[in-house]
């Protein structure tokens, strides 16, 4: 019997690889400028500080280092986030699961939470690949629609009310891929919400430290009083994505069922990676790392924001105090994906903006990156991106 016969499990049936990785195919070609990804500048990358961390805890601490774990976290930064929570974040963590990545926290959460039809509310647009994550456990997706301040809680409301939804799934500050915010009386009615209607929020935050301008807002889960916001954080964007250490925080009886399941995924996140975060903060490093790189992204950012400036009228984008991401929209008419087999021509890659839709459409739209690239880069890659807009405006 051939192999092309092998049926494989349903849930696969209206899934497909992310399109953000195929594009980091394009993307390691020689010249091309990615203004695609979600990349930390490789400036922004704390390798000579790893490298020193690494030595001294593998000497002091390596057979412990080197062998097996517990699934629920390597003390050492179990006892670090206890205290680091409540300081940095703004609220207490009764109980905090190291994950391997923050993607992984939406990976147990699914597996704890969703049988096949459960309704997840999401951000219209959202964050592809957790979108895609929701797709493999079978989940029917309810879009809420999207303002200026993030979510709209009206339209929120009227979902919870009509679809009783098992989950919502927000990216509050510098959203994945518009850069908005939400707002701090949102945020606070969120938060009632899920309590009123029994809906787990999951509040994926990996880029609430980037803030360039502006001030600080408190957590979803800072107003949380039951336990139905479960606070997602990675360390990724603030010190290296290569480790894969994020972190979920929540009510002990879910966190533990997401343990349970983590069992059977990796075991545990990787002890020495867990061991060089922990002592990345136990140092003080980490305040003036997130100071020193942001100053770096703000500029990135700013000479982004004035190429777009010089672009053709019909376009709007947003202008974000921080993250690492513009949204673009074009005229209607213009199509991103063409755009973007041109812009790779001339040796540009972005990302359109349907990907980003539950059920896609909104082919005018792009979502831009401005961390991976230096600002030479960057103004070489919007020129590029200018030009393009133009011709089809003009077509």
């Amino acid at each position: 019997m051939r192999l092309d016969s092998l049926q494989y499990a349903r849930r696969f049936d209206h899934v497909s690889g992310s399109a953000i990785r195929e594009i980091f195919k394009v993307i390691a070609q020689p010249g091309m400028i990615s203004i695609a990804g979600g990349n930390p500048s490789l400036a922004a990358l704390p390798d000579a500080e790893a490298a020193e961390i690494a030595r001294d805890v593998l000497r002091d601490q390596g057979k412990v280092i080197l062998q097996y774990g517990a699934t629920e976290g390597y003390r050492p930064l179990l006892e670090t986030m206890q205290s680091w929570i409540p300081e940095t974040l703004g609220f207490d963590a009764p109980a905090v699961l190291p994950v391997t990545g923050s993607t992984q926290a939406m990976d147990l959460l699914c597996k704890a939470l969703i049988n096949p039809g459960d309704r997840i509310v999401v951000e219209n647009p959202s964050f592809l690949g957790n979108l895609q994550c929701m797709r493999l456990y079978e989940a029917e997706l309810v879009p809420v629609e999207s303002e200026e301040d993030g979510l709209d809680v009206n339209h929120l409301e009227r979902i919870f009310r009509d679809c009783r939804p098992k989950m919502l799934y927000t990216i509050p500050t510098f959203q994945n891929p518009t850069g908005r915010t939400l707002s701090l009386a949102k945020r606070r009615r969120v938060a009632e919400l899920a309590e009123e209607y029994g809906v787990i929020v999951a509040e994926d935050d990996p880029y609430r430290d980037l803030r360039y301008r502006g001030e600080s807002l408190p957590a979803i889960k800072s107003f949380d009083r039951e336990g139905w916001v479960v606070y997602l954080g990675s360390f990724s964007k603030i010190i290296s994505p290569g480790m894969r250490v994020g972190y979920m925080v929540g009510d002990p009886g879910l966190i533990r069922k997401c343990t349970i399941r983590k069992q059977s995924s990796d075991l545990h996140t990787a002890n020495l990676t867990q061991a060089i975060v922990d002592q990345f903060i136990r140092r003080g490093l980490l305040p003036d790392h997130i100071r020193r790189i942001s100053a770096d992204y703000a500029a990135q950012c700013d000479t982004m924001l004035g190429c777009l400036e010089s672009f053709p009228e019909g376009i709007s984008f947003t202008r974000p105090e921080g993250g690492l991401f513009l949204w673009v929209d074009l005229p209607e008419g213009i199509d991103a994906k063409d755009l973007l087999k041109k812009a790779i021509e001339r040796k540009v890659a972005f990302v359109p903006g349907t990907h980003f839709y539950a059920f896609g459409g909104h082919e005018n739209t792009l979502r831009l990156n401005f961390s991976a690239s230096t600002l030479p880069q960057i103004t070489q890659g919007m020129d590029v991106l200018r030009n393009l807009v133009t011709e089809a405006a003009e077509a």
